[in-house]
């Protein structure tokens, strides 16, 4: 039986702006994209959201809410891939780019053309414009 995975996206709004990765590996290779990742099996998805954003930005966060969730089956290409993207602040840590990202950067102006998946609507969802 084929079933969809399960994956965390993470907004981390500081005062600077928004953080974003530049995707190290395919799909989307180059491309700038939310933090986030697979949840692990017997993992809560909040605690895969904490995990993947200190792996990827060298964050601690604090998650304030859910954004949505995220489950077009053409959204990722690797297969039917199902998101559940959180709203969070940093709360320690500093950044640098490790894992998944060649590089991570904060922006105030959303380089909207250059990102990968979905993230763009994430975005928009969440109030960014």
């Amino acid at each position: 039986m084929r079933k969809p995975a399960v994956t965390v996206d993470i907004i981390i709004r500081t005062p600077r702006g928004v953080v974003l990765v530049k995707r190290k590996n395919p799909p989307f290779k180059g491309m700038w994209a939310l933090p986030g990742g697979f949840v692990e099996y017997g993992e809560r998805v909040e605690d895969a959201a904490v995990r993947e954003a200190l792996e990827e930005t060298g964050l601690k966060i604090r998650l304030k809410k859910v954004v949505g969730v995220y489950s077009d089956p053409n959204r990722d290409p690797r297969g039917h891939v199902i998101s559940i993207c959180f709203l969070a602040e940093p709360s320690g840590g500093a950044l640098k780019a490790s894992t998944d990202a060649m590089r991570v950067k904060t922006f105030k102006k959303i380089p909207w053309k250059k990102l990968a998946f979905d993230h763009a609507k994430i975005l928009k969802d969440a109030g960014f414009r």
